[in-house]
């Protein structure tokens, strides 16, 4: 009898980095936990390039750009961006009308085929799901907004043929 191993793709996800406008640079530890990421999806308000070179260190990344970011990310990277993962389209956006609550946003999934939507903006951790799409903001890890979250957070997706598993982590 043979087994097969399942394959495990782990995505680190992060957003609203503000460096060096909050946060000189990214904390230490996001390279600790980030350390076996295939893949680093960064859903805006990075502020400066250089957070996609740091990241890029550890694994490919794929970002967009968020409000807080001038022209010079601006021209670099897209307000909405996918990967495909095994059958799994996961997207990644800024601020997909966190503010109109989960109907924009399960639209915005619907209409790019989302099976996952990575979002930031908020600086507020959440997991969702919602008529089988699963949203995930993975918090700050340089600018939690009090009163809710007083420490930096990230997320993490597993990702099987099967399944999408997703995580939030407080650090």
């Amino acid at each position: 009898m043979t087994h097969e191993t399942t394959q495990v793709k782990i995505l680190g996800l992060i957003s609203d980095t503000h460096v060096p406008s909050r946060a000189r640079m990214i904390p230490r530890r996001v390279f600790e936990i980030f350390e076996k990421a295939d893949r680093i999806l960064h859903a805006g308000d990075l502020v400066d390039l250089i957070v996609i070179d740091q990241l890029e260190q550890l694994a490919p990344v794929t970002a967009v750009y968020g409000n807080m970011d001038g022209p010079e990310v601006r021209g670099k990277l897209q307000k909405i961006n996918s990967i495909r993962i095994f059958n799994w389209k996961i997207g990644v956006m800024h601020d997909p009308g966190t503010m109109f609550g989960i109907t924009k946003m399960k639209e915005i999934a619907k209409q790019h085929g989302l099976n996952v939507l990575v979002y930031g903006h908020t600086h507020y951790p959440s997991i969702r799901r919602e008529e089988n799409i699963l949203f995930i903001n993975p918090g700050s890890p340089t600018n939690p907004l009090p009163p809710f979250m007083s420490k930096p957070t990230l997320g993490m997706l597993k990702i099987t043929r099967e399944e999408v598993a997703p995580e939030i982590i407080t650090f």
